[in-house]
């Protein structure tokens, strides 16, 4: 014999009226069942607001609603089931809908409704479900037989909330065990007092209703059908990769209950508890899944575990001093008082001293119960204790739920640091309300994010990684190919890097799941609206992120302008984009301020070296002591190129040309040709060295022709232009030849941080002569590295190059 519940969201449109009496007849095959069954979605809503706006004389099209929604559902099952007679099934609901009505026609003296009316006004919804049910089930010709809650499950006189008493419910329902209908309907939600009437069970009634009746039959299995799988390690809905249950204690799943989570109320699990009947939590959209079990714990006692995590959203701390020491059984009677009379669910309450009491409330939004209590307290109490009452708002509490993890240090070190991680403060930290629960407050707008990081520090052991990515130039779509063909390298490792999120100048994608290759080509040929940046990082927030990172492989000032904005928004940076580090030194100051004070790292490896680790290591040498002296180096891959090739007596405009498709070059060529580029690395340099510097103070010596200069190079490739330059540098290089000597394009800096971009002619004893076809080198000498210098050498330029730099630099988030 079994007990199956299922609730409004089961039964919420035609096709799962069905869908749910299909269920019911093939579980009564071989086991006489007993179902419980709630009002359809919504309807309760509606029946209670119904309630109000008459209450208040407000328009009322509650009942209308009603109506609508539920021919809808009765037109719907006859399409369904076309043997059903619809003037059955209206007859169910009109009678009910008149039942009401005629409640509140007698009413001409007040419009005040009593609770035993609203109890029968606010079961109606519950009433109809099992009356639908029991016609959809003759139709199949399957037996069924209407049990009446009002004369079997025996309840106080509270008949909105009230509380059951199980030995007389057992007596009253103990005749039920001979009905020969092996299916056994009962609305759910509804009882009755010792006067036979209508009595209402309060919020989740329903699951009460089924586990009561679960108690009183000792069944061997109770079954709350719902919408969801079953319990999960934290809401599916916050935590994308949060993983199912397959069983847990009744203790724990009632810690749970009591902190939060809304799958099973707390007051259904004390009668399975107490008879000890297992429950199955299941989905009645997808009944093959199994499941979640809730059954007696047979594990170690002393055994620790984490099983889930569960969050309370608005709450409040309510603090309240007096001016002096008060008596600690006055203090007890005002928590008495405040727990018994409060709307809100009390979650904690402390004496702090004679002085001092803390309230923490949870689902709390509202100051009208302050004034209530204060004037309690001022009203019961003498006169020279009057009290002071602080309110902390607009906070969340959430609970990590376990066996016997409250006294364990290490588990309340792991949450501490799972939410330092993230930059949130923990306001309050509650260890004392169960063995089994260790719970924190944070403030309200940090809520996600926090359950997050948590969950993953316990129940995730990879790294996870979101990437939005602006920019598939070369650099772009090689750093997503790269991504792409190292997936199984990064599964063997626990590193999970997800593409969310892709911009261009033209267009942006973003989503919750791993962008797939085929989109982004389809994204890339599409070209549909303008690309917005606060729109792209509002978008993005919707989401409920781990480790997001913004990587920037334009060559955009307008994005680079946005760092500060991005990192306050809680986003790693890792940029090939030089701009931001050359822009003015206040801004390139604030940046690294803001990566301090919100915790996320701005990763800048490519700006320099391409795919050469020069940043980390000068930044290595300088934490270690170390004091650079002076540097010189070849800082462009493209010129590195360009002058190899113009030693092989090939032409500039040849040279340039080559450069360019193996994507050596700049975006804009001009900017290697004119020498800024490496001037951006150098201020760089300088700047990771120490010295405050600006772009302006870079000195470059001329290094193309004042015409050149003036053109767009690029676009306007005109004859004279090329003449001007093949005969400007032809000189340069005739010289340096006649003098045994190569032509190299130089930055320095020097002793007093003087910098300089030129073109030299360098001898073969010159560390640089052999650098060219791409290569870069840099030399530092240092307080360590000198006389003989740290020089560190490798191809400095080209889509792949660059593009395993800002790979390089994506691993190091998470290291």
């Amino acid at each position: 014999m079994k007990v199956l519940k299922f609730g409004g969201s089961s039964l919420s449109n035609a096709k799962k009226f069905i869908k749910i009496s299909k269920i019911l007849k093939k579980k009564s095959k071989n086991n006489k069942i007993y179902v419980v069954l709630s009002a359809p979605y919504k309807i309760t809503n509606y029946l209670i607001s119904y309630i109000k706006n008459y209450e208040n004389k407000k328009n009322n099209d509650n009942l209308e609603k009603i109506k609508k929604k539920l021919k809808k559902i009765l037109i719907n099952i006859l399409l369904i089931e076309k043997k059903i007679k619809i003037s059955v099934l209206k007859n169910i609901l009109n009678n009910h809908i008149k039942k009401i009505e005629k409640i509140l026609k007698n009413r001409t003296h007040t419009k005040k409704i009593n609770e035993k009316e609203k109890a029968i006004i606010i079961s109606k919804g519950e009433i109809i479900s099992v009356e639908i049910m029991h016609y959809i089930l003759k139709n199949m010709n399957v037996k069924s037989k209407i049990i009446n809650p009002v004369k079997k499950i025996i309840s106080n006189n509270n008949y909105l909330n009230a509380k059951i008493n199980i030995d007389a419910s057992c007596k009253k329902l103990k005749s039920t065990k001979k009905y020969k209908e092996k299916i056994i309907l009962m609305p759910g939600f509804i009882s009755g007092n010792k006067n036979k009437e209508t009595t209402l069970l309060g919020r989740n009634g329903s699951d009460y209703s089924a586990t009561i009746l679960s108690n009183c039959l000792h069944v061997e299995l109770c079954e709350i059908w719902k919408d969801v799988n079953g319990i999960y390690t934290a809401d599916p809905k916050i935590v994308y990769n949060a993983k199912h249950i397959k069983k847990i204690s009744y203790e724990e799943t009632l810690e749970l209950a009591k902190c939060g989570s809304e799958i099973i109320h707390p007051k259904a699990i004390y009668p399975l508890y107490k008879k000890n009947i297992p429950c199955i939590i299941k989905n009645s959209y997808f009944p093959n899944i199994k499941g979640t079990l809730i059954h007696k714990n047979s594990e170690n006692n002393s055994k620790i575990s984490i099983k889930s995590i569960t969050y309370l959203k608005n709450s409040a701390i309510i603090q309240i001093f007096f001016k002096k020491n008060v008596n600690k059984k006055i203090l007890k009677k005002i928590l008495m008082y405040e727990q018994e009379n409060s709307q809100y669910k009390i979650f904690n309450t402390k004496i702090i001293s004679e002085k001092k009491i803390t309230i923490i409330k949870s689902n709390y939004d509202n100051n009208e119960n302050i004034k209530i209590l204060k004037n309690f307290i001022e009203k019961h109490f003498k006169k020279d204790q009057k009290c002071k009452i602080k309110i902390k708002k607009n906070l969340s509490i959430i609970s990590i739920i376990g066996k016997n993890i409250s006294s364990k240090t290490k588990i309340l070190y792991k949450i501490i640091y799972a939410i330092k991680k993230i930059n949130v403060k923990i306001i309050s930290i509650i260890l004392e309300n169960s063995k089994n629960s260790i719970s924190i407050i944070i403030k309200k707008k940090y809520l996600k994010s926090s359950i997050i990081s948590i969950h993953n520090e316990f129940f995730y052991k990879k790294k996870i990684i979101e990437i939005y990515l602006l920019g598939v130039g070369g650099v772009g779509n090689s750093f997503l190919n790269q991504i792409y063909n190292q997936k199984k390298k990064l599964k063997e490792k626990k590193i999970e890097i997800k593409i969310l999120g892709i911009a261009n100048s033209k267009n942006y994608i973003v989503q919750k799941n791993h962008i797939k290759k085929i989109q982004i080509q389809n994204f890339i040929n599409k070209k549909i609206k303008n690309f917005n940046i606060k729109h792209f990082i509002k978008k993005i927030r919707k989401n409920n992120l781990n480790n997001p990172v913004i990587i920037d492989c334009t060559s955009s000032k307008y994005i680079s302008k946005k760092y500060d904005y991005f990192i306050k928004n809680k986003f790693h940076i890792i940029s090939s984009n030089k701009k931001a580090n050359t822009d003015n030194i206040n801004y390139y100051k604030k940046i690294r301020k803001y990566s301090i004070k919100y915790k996320k790292k701005f990763l800048y490896e490519t700006n320099v070296g391409a795919g050469l680790p020069i940043i980390e290591n000068l930044k290595n040498l300088i934490n270690s002591g170390d004091k650079i002296i002076k540097f010189r180096g070849i800082l462009s891959g493209s010129l590195s190129y360009i002058f190899g090739k113009l030693e092989e007596k090939c032409s500039i405009s040849k040279a340039v040309e080559k450069a360019k498709k193996l994507g050596f070059t700049e975006p804009n060529p001009i900017d290697d040709l004119s020498g800024i580029d490496v001037a951006r690395k150098l201020l760089i340099i300088a700047r990771e060295i120490g010295y405050n510097l600006e772009l302006k103070d870079i000195n470059i010596e001329k290094i193309l022709p004042e015409n050149i200069k003036k053109n767009k190079f690029i676009k306007e490739k005109t004859t004279i232009q090329i003449k001007d330059l093949e005969h400007f540098y032809s000189k340069k290089i005739l010289q340096a030849k006649k003098n045994k000597k190569v032509l190299r394009l130089v930055g320095s800096i020097s002793k007093n941080g003087n910098c300089i971009v030129k073109i030299e002619s360098i001898d073969k004893k010159d560390p640089l002569y052999e650098i060219k076809n791409g290569e870069n080198a840099f030399i530092f000498y240092s307080k360590y590295y000198s006389p003989i210098p740290l020089i560190l050498r490798g191809y400095g330029a080209g889509n792949q190059v660059t593009s395993a730099g800002v790979f390089s630099d994506l691993l190091r988030i998470i290291s």
